[in-house]
């Protein structure tokens, strides 16, 4: 008897049509998986065998063929199996149902019959309501995730015999309800760090928030415990709430990387990613023999934080330079090609010498000249030439650490960047991009045009401090954020001047 079962691939962050297709015949004996699977679906009769023994089910001593086509796809990961079991149960006939045709399977069976959860799970149902499909069999601890996308049956199945039984029309099954987190206001979300927490550092979060209010990258340069780490982590606490696509591309991400964890749904609040510098090319942009998104994708829609930038390994650092332009990550090997969005945020930090106190104003540095250029060399020109803003920080004064007045909170820093986004998100309406640095030279053309006493400004600082024409461009950009949040239609020089006071520790003036 021959039969096919529904099911999806992974590829990318995109779901790919998959049919288990069944045959038994009396041909000989033994079950035969075909259709390039990996070791993972080979090793799937072992765990098909072992549920069915311990379910009140066998597989028949004839010859069964499983091919999962299409046959030219490589297929990776455990979520086959389900559909794999109930395709032999189908065509060994132990078990029938009209409700085939109509459904998709998804799941890892444990040796005990029980369904453990996986990998991918929100674009696979996506993909099934794409295809015109009624209901999606699921294992429980996957339903929060897949209960995102409406318009689909998302049915839980805890065991193989439960699922036979509501196959059998013996069980009525249960449809889990989609339930999508209501629309975030400004001041809902409440984070663990706040900016009112912050001694000083006035200029620092001056530039923190036009950061944020255009979607900038940004480096801080200063001595050790001037507070450069504490900065970075507070910016997610000014970064405005994500759109619901923005939530459901980033949730589609971590689903696929398998970070989402079990009972989690649609994830509302933007990623922050800190990598260890130890980490390796892949794991920052990646790939690998299974791919899998590395960090500038699982920060998608959210910041990427470098501490400590120049010990990262310099062939590391400059795999960003791509993702920093494209806001997405080719990854092309001789067995796959896939595609990941990288469209994040990068905030890094770094000391400006070896000893870290080159530009500390009470201790000294002990580093020779030679030394500490050699140490800004670990970040390449072009990779800073892509960062828009380079903010140096400096230690803050024993008086304002131990003043008991609190700063500006983070919520009202949110109200104004989230107010600069809204002008930015009616500005951009129907061209596919959410910020001022998105913005192309085409666009810079048409939305930041300069006035006379502007561009004579822009162009003697130019010429100064030896600028490139990206940096250029990147200046634009920022005297267009400082605008919008003051709420100006038109760009002023007041703007370029204080755009360019942020390129004032460009590539030409470090290590000097």
């Amino acid at each position: 008897m021959f039969v096919r079962i529904n099911t999806g691939a992974i590829s990318g962050i995109e779901a790919v049509e998959v049919t288990a297709e069944v045959n038994v015949s009396q041909g000989g004996i033994g079950l035969y998986i075909v259709g390039l699977p990996d070791n993972t679906i080979k090793e799937s009769q072992e765990r098909i065998a072992a549920a069915f023994e311990n379910s009140g089910y066998k597989i028949q001593t004839k010859k069964t063929i499983v091919n999962l086509a299409p046959a030219d796809l490589r297929k990776e990961g455990s979520q086959y199996d389900l559909a794999i079991a109930i395709g032999i149960l189908v065509a060994q006939e132990q078990i029938h149902s009209s409700m085939l045709e109509d459904s998709l399977f998804i799941g890892e069976l444990s040796l005990n019959g029980t369904l453990r959860p996986v990998k991918g799970v929100l674009p696979l149902v996506d993909s099934a309501r794409n295809r015109g499909l009624k209901r999606v069999f699921m294992p429980e601890e996957n339903v929060a995730e897949g209960a995102i996308v409406d318009g689909i049956e998302v049915v839980p199945v805890a065991t193989l015999v439960e699922l036979c039984e509501i196959l059998l029309g013996h069980r009525e099954y249960r449809v889990a309800e989609s339930v999508l987190p209501a629309k975030e206001e400004e001041g809902d979300t409440e984070f663990m760090e706040d900016f009112a927490d912050v001694k000083g550092q006035h200029f620092v979060k001056r530039a923190l928030e036009i950061a944020a209010a255009g979607g900038h990258n940004i480096i801080m340069i200063g001595p050790p415990g001037s507070g450069k780490t504490m900065l970075a982590r507070r910016m997610p606490s000014i970064l405005p709430p994500m759109s619901l696509e923005e939530a459901l591309e980033t949730t589609k991400i971590h689903s696929v990387a398998g970070k989402i964890g079990a009972h989690k749904g649609l994830i509302s609040q933007r990623p922050f990613r800190a990598p260890h510098h130890l980490a390796s090319q892949v794991a920052l942009i990646g790939g690998g023999q299974s791919p899998q998104p590395g960090e500038v994708s699982l920060a998608n829609n959210g910041v990427l934080f470098l501490d400590e930038m120049p010990e990262f390994g310099r062939s590391v650092l400059e795999v960003l330079r791509q993702p920093l332009e494209d806001r997405k990550i080719a990854i092309s090997r001789a067995k796959y090609s896939v595609e990941y969005p990288a469209n994040f945020m990068l905030i890094a930090s770094m000391n400006p010498c070896p000893c870290g106190y080159y530009t500390h104003p009470t201790k000294e540095c002990s580093c020779s000249a030679a030394s500490v250029h050699r140490y800004m060399a670990h970040i390449s020109g072009p990779l800073m030439d892509r960062i828009d803003m380079h903010i140096e920080v400096v230690p803050v004064l024993l008086s304002e650490i131990s003043s008991s007045e609190r700063g500006e909170s983070s919520s009202e820093i949110r109200k104004r960047v989230i107010k600069a986004r809204n002008i930015q998100q009616e500005r951009f309406k129907g061209l596919n991009i959410h910020c001022n640095a998105m913005m192309n030279s085409a666009m810079l053309r048409r939305f930041a045009p300069l006035d006379k006493d502007s561009r004579a400004l822009l162009d003697m600082a130019m010429s100064h401090l030896n600028l490139s024409a990206r940096a250029y461009d990147r200046i634009i950009k920022l005297a267009r954020t400082i605008a919008d949040i003051e709420g100006k239609e038109c760009i002023e020089p007041t703007h370029i001047s204080e755009a360019i006071g942020y390129r004032s520790l460009d590539r030409e003036n470090l290590g000097r």
